[in-house]
């Protein structure tokens, strides 16, 4: 009685036993429709042989491709993302496609070196230095659907692809070996241009907007994103360019 007193004079109201059954009904009412909402979604997409997200996705490397102009330290500078990777635990993998280097400070994945012979190509079809670098590329570029299957096999396995290419950097402003093989990487895998700037030397205004007329037309051919990487900033700084 004194219990029945204290609650009378807190206006604590007790539920009765109808309305708790009425509450249980209504949120089993509620989970009812959940899963009946559920049921027929997964029928529909059954209908429309849609797969869940998760199941069907498959993670893809990110293509860095490095290019600049001859002495501009595209070598180094990917040597220093190479040592980066290690030393974060980055999946990384590494492709040489200058075939006239003679040594890379890095271990190449894959390397033009293997396939192409670089002098080779300048006595059969009595070319130049550049000519022969020219035409190695664009022998290299005929088996290139391999590159990218051997790429895609290891995909799961890889964070980025880290591509050193040479100082010719007319293969990717006018030549037909540079387009397919951005095109060929474009269209399998996520790509980035990094255009390599040489800082002391683009200090001087004609040669900065030579710099930026190449990575423009890089820009506009390959329609890719294009990052400015100014190197050499320890010798030179790049505040110049930032003013610009």
């Amino acid at each position: 009685m004194e219990i029945d007193s204290e609650l009378e004079k807190s206006n604590v109201k007790v539920p009765e036993e109808g309305t708790s059954m009425q509450m249980d009904s209504q949120e089993s009412l509620e989970t009812k429709g959940d899963s009946d909402e559920k049921e027929k979604l997964a029928d529909s997409m059954d209908r429309l042989n849609i797969e869940s997200p998760s199941s069907g996705f498959k993670r893809k490397p990110v293509i860095i491709i490095v290019v600049g102009m001859a002495g501009s330290g595209k070598t180094t500078f990917l040597h220093r993302l190479v040592c980066h990777t290690q030393a974060s635990n980055i999946r990384g993998y590494v492709m040489n496609l200058d075939p006239a280097v003679m040594t890379i400070p890095f271990g190449a994945n894959i390397d033009i070196r293997d396939t192409v012979k670089y002098k080779e190509v300048m006595k059969q079809f009595n070319l130049g230095p550049n000519g022969g670098i020219l035409t190695s590329l664009n022998l290299f570029a005929t088996k290139f659907d391999e590159v990218i299957s051997v790429i895609e096999r290891r995909a799961d396995q890889l964070d980025y692809v880290l591509v050193d290419t040479p100082g010719q950097i007319e293969i990717f402003t006018w030549s037909a070996s540079g387009a397919i093989i951005t095109e060929a990487f474009a269209s399998t895998f996520p790509t980035v241009v990094t255009y390599v700037m040489d800082t002391p030397r683009s200090a001087s205004p004609v040669t900065f907007m030579s710099n930026m007329l190449y990575a423009c037309s890089i820009l506009y051919k390959t329609r890719l994103p294009l990052v400015l990487a100014f190197n050499k900033t320890d010798v030179a700084q790049h505040q110049f360019a930032l003013e610009v």
